[in-house]
């Protein structure tokens, strides 16, 4: 079947929808940005992508900090409050019951109710048209103890993730397999072990 042919558009998903805190824990800001993802892995970067007409463009150019919080179903509201009212007018951290607390390497803020936050530092600023992309350096990440095993390893699918694609928001569901399992060899089955009846004994050599 022949897929039908449109202009080109952002018709990409899922994507996470980021709360993207600045500022300070003093006069936090905070705003949903669905332009976010990672672009390196060595050093570890990220970019989000902010129209220059929103409230926290300015902190985030001036101060070159940001930390991008990850949200779960529980924050669905708050993701789609600070996505559509501006910090110019309402103080969105006390409307959605938020909690801004310090970072570990930077002046930004983190969201006490993300259970994972990215630290970032500015590297560059491209403008691109409507939007002006943060190129940044992730210079730290905090994690919630509790997606965190007995050995320490991350689970982060406990933490029931928030994804949004084409103007709804959805919860992350059942997973299907994990990074190169089409490839991971299977372990050897374990050889069955012999059973006797009660009175079968294995006969002597």
């Amino acid at each position: 079947m022949s897929k039908i042919s449109w202009k080109g558009s952002t018709l990409l998903g899922p994507l996470p929808p980021a709360l993207v805190t600045c500022g300070t824990v003093e006069q936090p800001r905070i705003l949903t940005i669905a332009w976010t993802g990672i672009i390196n892995t060595q050093p570890p970067m990220t970019y989000i992508s902010v129209r220059p007409q929103r409230f926290s463009y300015p902190v985030i150019e001036q101060t070159g900090e940001f930390a991008v919080n990850l949200p779960t179903a529980a924050l669905a509201r708050a993701v789609d409050f600070c996505g559509v009212r501006s910090g110019r007018d309402t103080d969105k951290f006390s409307a959605c019951a938020l909690t801004a607390e310090p970072a570990s390497q930077i002046s930004a803020p983190l969201l006490a109710e993300s259970p994972l936050s990215l630290e970032c530092r500015v590297r560059q600023k491209l403008e691109l048209g409507s939007h002006h992309m943060f190129l940044a350096d992730i210079v730290a990440v905090s994690v919630d103890p509790s997606l965190l095993d007995r050995s320490g390893k991350l689970c982060l699918e406990k933490a029931g993730l928030l994804a949004f694609a084409h103007g709804s928001y959805y919860e992350l569901g059942k997973r299907l397999g994990t990074f190169g399992f089409t490839v991971r060899k299977k372990p050897p089955r374990a050889a069955p072990k012999r059973r006797f009846g009660p009175k079968q004994t294995p006969e002597k050599p």
